[in-house]
């Protein structure tokens, strides 16, 4: 019987790399975790302590499928408090993930055979759902001389059709933030031109170089995914959330009915309450920057000393082509000779990445000093 070409799409590498390393660390040997971007903190303690409660005394039943309208408002306090924007909670939708957010936003505004630019490198599953849904990703390749971030001068310069542009800031895997004047500038090109603008901020409140800001303080048009995952530190909650222009609020609660019923309820009565934990959050991304600060003088005592400015997120991307073309054997040997894992760049970018690794210091400091420790001694 016939197999479906949607599901011949490439692995995620950062995935399989944890599945070696947890292999490895099952027969015994030690692993330092930088492959995944992933917080080694737990849920803010009042997400727990309300998660906790609602087990004791809820059903936990389905929600709404745009999701329970008290979190849906305490999302929007959020942006009133941290970014000084007015975000109507009717324009925010609660989602499985920022995963089950960009398969809703690009069902949403994309039919199939339709194209959408892309940065490279990017994260590896915006191409992989935008392939498995019949929509061509259209690659922006950006490298060192564009800070890893597109342009509208960049967008320009791509050929055949467009129906939308993505962008990441900060960025996964560069750790790069795109400025406000160029943000500003590819807002106005994809209004000039027609284009949905889908714009990934789940890395917001990790940043080292003053905050990154929200396109929603330019534009009502603009499609935002954002999550719980990164500086919520709740990855295995899966719960995000996007806000929308108005006009896409019910085409995607028809899809969200049928893909998903509702977001998970106990992971909403958690989230509601990881906005009282700011002081918690924040303290870990003190630590974040104690462990960037760690890698960025580091790194290039160990040799890896051509590095994407990471100015938020908790990646480091280094460019290892003085020592490999083969990103992937490069990994494997890290993995087999110093127990560290990382990230091939080929999970990134699929012309460039044999010669990038991604490191993830989202983990504790004590790890990422041995890393630095057993790197040196590697190198030598």
């Amino acid at each position: 019987m016939k197999i479906s070409r949607r599901g011949v799409v490439a692995p995620f590498h950062a995935m399989e790399v944890m599945k070696a390393a947890n292999e490895r660390a099952a027969a015994g040997g030690d692993v330092l975790h930088m492959e995944v971007g992933q917080p080694a903190t737990p849920a803010p303690r009042q997400a727990i302590e309300a998660a906790v409660r609602a087990l004791r005394s809820e059903q936990l039943g389905y929600t709404e499928a745009l999701g329970v309208p008290s979190l849906r408002s305490a999302i929007a306090g959020h942006y009133r408090a941290r970014s000084g924007v007015a975000v109507p909670p009717e324009r925010i939708i609660v989602t499985t993930g920022s995963s089950g957010a960009f398969l809703l936003a690009f069902l949403a505004v994309f039919d199939v055979g339709e194209r959408m630019a892309m940065a490279e490198p990017g994260y590896p599953a915006y191409r992989n759902i935008m392939a498995a849904l019949g929509i061509e990703p259209v690659v922006l390749p950006v490298g060192p001389e564009h800070r890893f971030q597109p342009s509208a001068e960049l967008l320009r310069g791509l050929k055949g059709p467009l129906h939308g542009l993505l962008l990441a800031s900060p960025a996964n895997p560069t750790g790069t933030m795109i400025d406000a004047t160029t943000l500003t500038a590819l807002v106005c090109e994809c209004a000039g031109r027609g284009l949905w603008l889908i714009v990934d901020e789940i890395y917001h409140g990790i940043t080292y170089r003053g905050p990154a800001e929200t396109v929603l303080a330019l534009t009502d048009d603009a499609i935002v995914v954002n999550s719980f995952s990164k500086y919520f530190s709740m990855t295995g909650w899966r719960l995000g959330w996007m806000v929308v222009p108005e006009r896409l609020v019910r085409p995607i609660e028809r899809l969200a009915q049928n893909l998903f019923i509702s977001p998970p309820a106990v992971s909403q009565a958690a989230a509601a309450a990881a906005f009282l934990a700011y002081d918690e959050l924040d303290a870990n991304v003190a630590r974040y920057a104690r462990n960037r600060a760690l890698l960025l003088e580091g790194l290039p005592a160990a040799g890896f000393d051509r590095l994407a400015p990471a100015d938020g997120a908790f990646y480091i991307y280094a460019d290892v082509s003085r020592y490999t073309v083969d990103s992937q054997d490069f990994c494997r040997r890290m993995l087999a000779e110093t127990g560290i894992a990382v990230t091939p760049g080929i999970d990134f970018d699929r012309c460039h990445g044999h010669r990038f690794v991604r490191f993830s210091f989202a983990g504790a400091t004590a790890d990422m000093a041995e890393a630095v420790r057993r790197l040196k001694a590697w190198a030598k």
